[in-house]
């Protein structure tokens, strides 16, 4: 059991946390959340014994293992198996000293700590080693490769398995996902779930906390919040206690009046796919926890693109890569105004070589870039972020890029980056990894781009920064192309999904959820081999009859109530028309406009039922699949 005891931090004048009493129970995985800057990785050093308590007190760590994983790795010329193995504080000296002693022959000390490495199970060490670095994405054989070798990011990985690899009792994890790609993310989130020990998580990655904890910490305030359940039921829990305050009652309902709108405006376009409806389920829940984020001091929105070719950007049977290895063939892929496309693949796979290409950064080997007129690319990786002027303001940075802009206009637009007074004016030199984020992501906003390319855009970003920009996507009118381990953020961002495996791009015809099972190895979401003889072909037909005769019924109602739909949205639009002719408004013709009013009024409930069923009969087709597949 950890108890934090009317704990106060501080950080130079600024009180982070303040009388703050909390109970951790053994086994527990909480996340701790809360905005950049609150105090989170502050926390975690006073519990690593790093950074002192201005007061109170914190019991039950004595005798506890812990591991924490470093936010920077040193260069150094240790291979990376080793460095991983060293997180082991008994078994790691002991292969280290029995090197050291086959080497110079010292055959009785050899013997002695062989029988000390068979009884801590030493000789699986490298063997758990290994499966980590694999598991977050490394090659075989880069366990030989020296730490130096890496890049910062692949150094921070290394440090992530380095703590996995640690024996512990309590595990602290400060933004594990940040460096990750989505089936890394995944693989990560299945072993935090079988983690034994007390875990304790900062993250701002909903779905991932959703997966690996049970309860959140929410600091606020300089106040630490306990709630039960995982983020979700959080964002219930806090939306609820919200929704009370009547103060911010208006601006809730101003955020679910816009998403209902792109839900709208979207359904209007879905087809049938299961990506299509499965982003209006998600839609519809982005509803329910919008005034979790009513207070939240991030707004913005993307500039209308203005003109655009159609298609804005193409390849044609283009093979990519580098000068003498392919690494996909065939591609060609067209994007048009409204273009949304989420990128799958594990990492490796050719992503960051797809967006490379499209961008012109990297030539084609074989095929065709067709680039429309008027094409002007808002690019986001984390490189954005090295390019960043320490010197200049945020101010001074955007100006540079629309020289005729307004000073009040620029501060205007990145006040609703959280950017206000001293932090638009002065050097970003001090900015966080956050700050300098939100600044690389409205110099891109700024550019009023027509098509937008992001590779992973939400690394260092807080929950309400990751709402505001889920928020602005949404609203985009140009093409998009998104690469992120955000599932949250994919799922309500993009309206198909490509596959980028074995060297080709194609189209997933799934949804995120379905992803998430085929990289998890789940037996139903993996393709099944076929059958061999006459009769199992026989029993395969007679069983794919039964199963459309199942659906077929449920399929109807479906296609009965988007008919509806689609009249309805028809009269609505029709009447709300109608209700924009100003001389309606003229004492003459109240009786008109009331009657008028009671009809949008009529129209729009049976919308909304109507909404209501066809997600309520979709999740029950998807339920009654699954369960006939696995049948």
């Amino acid at each position: 059991m950890i108890i934090l005891r009317n704990i106060s931090l501080r950080r130079g004048p600024r009180t982070l946390l303040e009388n703050v009493e909390v109970t951790i129970a053994p086994g527990q995985h909480m996340a701790l959340t809360g905005a950049n800057g609150c105090g989170k990785s502050t926390l975690f050093a006073a519990l690593l014994g790093e950074l002192g308590l201005d007061a109170g007190e914190i019991e039950g760590l004595d005798n506890m293992r812990l591991a924490a994983m470093a936010q920077e790795v040193e260069s150094s010329e240790m291979p990376a198996l080793d460095f991983v193995i060293s997180g082991d504080p008994i078994v790691a000296p002991l292969r280290q000293a029995l090197r050291d002693a086959e080497q110079r022959e010292d055959f009785a000390v050899a013997a002695d700590l062989h029988q000390k490495m068979d009884a801590e199970n030493g000789y699986e060490i490298e063997r758990k080693a290994s499966k980590l670095l694999l598991g977050l994405g490394f090659d075989e054989n880069d366990g030989q490769r020296t730490v130096r070798s890496f890049s910062g990011g692949w150094r921070v990985r290394l440090g992530l398995a380095r703590a996995l690899m640690t024996p512990s009792d309590l595990l602290l994890l400060d933004e594990p996902t940040n460096h990750l790609d989505l089936d890394t993310t995944l693989w990560l989130q299945q072993w935090l779930a079988a983690y034994p020990g007390t875990l304790l998580l900062i993250s701002h990655d909903r779905d991932f906390i959703d997966a690996t904890c049970d309860q959140v910490l929410h600091l606020e305030h300089r106040k630490l919040t306990a709630y039960r359940g995982n983020y979700s039921a959080f964002e219930r829990q806090r939306a609820e206690r919200l929704a009370q305050q009547q103060a911010s009652y208006e601006k809730q309902q101003r955020r679910i009046a816009e998403i209902d709108d792109f839900v709208r405006r979207f359904r209007a376009k879905a087809t049938k796919a299961k990506q299509a409806q499965s982003r209006l389920k998600e839609l519809s829940r982005m509803q329910e926890i919008a005034p979790a984020h009513v207070d939240s001091p991030f707004s913005f929105r993307f500039p209308t693109p203005g003109r655009a070719s159609d298609p804005i950007l193409a390849l044609d049977k283009a093979a990519l890569g580098y000068a003498g290895r392919t690494v996909l063939e065939n591609v060609s892929l067209t994007l048009r105004p409204g273009s949304r496309i989420g990128l799958l693949g594990r990492n490796g796979a050719g992503k960051s070589t797809l967006l490379k290409s499209l961008l012109g950064e990297l030539p084609l080997l074989a095929g065709e870039r067709i680039e429309g007129a008027h094409c002007r690319v808002g690019y986001f990786d984390q490189h954005q972020l090295e390019a960043l002027d320490l010197d200049a303001s945020a101010q001074l940075q955007l100006q540079r890029l629309r020289p005729e802009a307004r000073e009040q206009d620029i501060l205007d637009f990145l006040g609703g980056f959280g950017f206000r007074g001293e932090a638009a004016t002065e050097s970003v030199a001090p900015f966080s990894g956050g700050e300098k984020t939100r600044l690389a992501l409205a110099m891109v906003v700024w550019q009023q781009p027509n098509l937008l390319v992001m590779d992973e855009p939400t690394n260092h970003l807080d929950m309400d920064m990751r709402y505001a920009l889920t928020l602005a996507l949404q609203g985009f009118e140009g093409a998009m192309v998104l690469v992120t381990h955000d599932r949250h953020l994919l799922r309500n961002t993009v309206d198909e999904l490509l596959l980028v495996d074995d060297g080709k791009v194609s189209a997933y015809g799934d949804d995120v959820q379905a992803y998430e099972r085929w990289v998890l190895g789940r037996e139903s979401a993996a393709p099944k081999p076929a059958a061999g003889g006459q009769g199992n072909r026989r029993e395969e037909r007679q069983a794919a009859a039964r199963q459309r005769d199942a659906l077929r019924p449920l399929k109807k109602q479906i296609r009965d109530i988007e008919t509806a739909m689609a009249k309805a949205d028809a009269a609505l639009a029709a009447l709300e028309q109608q209700l924009a002719d100003a001389g309606l408004y003229e004492s003459g013709r109240k009786d008109e406009l009331d009657q008028l009013l009671k009809d949008q009024g009529r129209l729009r409930r049976e919308s909304e039922s109507l909404d209501e069923s066809w997600l309520s009969l979709q999740t029950e087709l998807e339920a009654l699949e699954e369960s006939l597949a696995a049948g």
